[in-house]
């Protein structure tokens, strides 16, 4: 089978979609299928050279909304040549240029909405839901309704996407998510990990991963650190991720009213073994995000066998608490200062029993084996049904 992901760009620095992208095409690939992406970025963008699958790469555009008048024609030109379409991600032109061309050619197509329908946003920021109701009715809600198939990586997803607007019809599935195993030698990871950042080394090391932007809640965990970390004078917080929404310099200033800026590391964006080495290097993953509908970071950090203290606002917070994979609690300052005292209370081999949990559970819900599976239950009937 030949599939054509739709995706706004292959940057890296996206976060959780164009990760699962990647890592769902090498696994489909290791099972006889291919995979392409058609992109709004620059072709000479470095990560759409470095993508390990082909990327068509249509842009540069200069607005938020990714309007690209080449999208469409391409779409109508080579949608034809693939077995299937997934649409990754909507409210940008991708998704609406994607249901003009698939629904002329009466081909069918899905789309991974990845969050964005979460009713978080809706209480957040109102006047920019208001703008888009007013796009919804002719944009949005049709590429939804006309979808063969609208993906949600778990039931909570697909549940709260229908209290964002009253005005909708799916045809809902939900799929397994997931990433691919992370490398196995920990010692060796780790080590590279602190010669990078010597200062951590023979610390205890808390690790947050993941883009730096209100939503993940980065200014609740450096309030709770603060608190904790008086009662715990090795105690280190890694916040890598990068800083897409220019959030960092204001966090810094918080870290340095509190007294903590010292304690505090700000990386950015970890790639490859630097990454894999910081899950190896701390002692647990922290994620107090307000809203996260699946969290790859989350399961790269289960798979590392790394204990998880979460928000119960990421979405298979459910899976982890019933695990025992890991802390659960509310998106504020005093439950994510009740996660990190609650793990620091623990004792080494509850740790230790919390760590197997997690690998257990990783391997048992969030490979990428078991989403490319899951994926191809729901695509091969629907391919089926548009062959002639």
């Amino acid at each position: 089978m030949k599939i054509l992901h739709v995706i706004s760009s292959a940057n890296p620095a996206g976060g959780g979609p164009i990760e699962g992208v990647r890592n769902l095409g090498q696994r489909m690939l290791e099972l006889g299928h291919t995979s392409e992406l058609v992109t709004m970025d620059d072709p000479a963008a470095p990560w759409v050279q470095k993508h390990p699958q082909p990327v068509h790469a249509l842009g540069p555009v200069s607005t938020n909304y990714g309007l690209n008048r080449r999208l469409l024609p391409w779409l109508r030109l080579h949608a034809t040549h693939y077995d299937f379409v997934i649409v990754n991600g909507i409210w940008q032109y991708h998704s609406f240029a994607t249901w003009r061309a698939l629904t002329g050619l009466k081909r069918p197509y899905a789309v991974f909405t990845h969050g964005m329908l979460d009713p978080w946003f809706k209480r957040t920021y109102p006047l920019k839901h208001l703008k888009k109701w007013l796009y919804w009715p002719w944009a949005e809600y049709r590429v939804l309704r006309d979808a063969s198939a609208v993906l949600f990586t778990c039931e909570d997803e697909r549940l709260l996407a229908r209290e964002s607007f009253w005005l909708y019809r799916a045809r809902e599935q939900v799929v397994t998510y997931g990433t691919r195993p992370p490398p196995n030698d920990k010692a060796a990871l780790a080590a590279r990990f602190f010669a990078e950042y010597p200062a951590l080394q023979g610390k205890r090391v808390l690790l947050f991963l993941s883009r730096i932007q209100e939503k993940k809640g980065c200014d609740l965990l450096i309030s709770a650190f603060a608190d904790v970390a008086r009662q715990t004078p090795d105690l280190q917080l890694v916040m890598a991720g990068p800083d897409q929404s220019g959030w960092m310099a204001a966090l810094k200033a918080q870290a340095a009213q509190l007294g903590v800026a010292d304690r505090i590391h700000w990386p950015g964006m970890l790639q490859g073994d630097i990454k894999w080495g910081a899950f190896h290097a701390a002692e647990a993953f922290v994620l107090p995000s307000h809203q996260e509908n699946f969290g790859i970071a989350v399961a790269e950090a289960l798979g590392c066998g790394l204990p998880v203290l979460i928000s119960n606002k990421v979405n298979i917070w459910r899976e982890i608490d019933n695990a025992g994979a890991g802390l659960v609690a509310d998106d504020t300052v005093e439950g994510t200062r009740s996660l990190l005292t609650r793990w620091l209370a623990l004792e080494p081999a509850a740790r230790a029993d919390m760590s197997r949990a997690a690998s257990q559970l990783f391997n048992n819900r969030f490979t990428v084996s078991a989403m490319a599976a899951s994926l191809l239950r729901v695509i091969d009937p629907i391919n089926a049904k548009s062959v002639p």
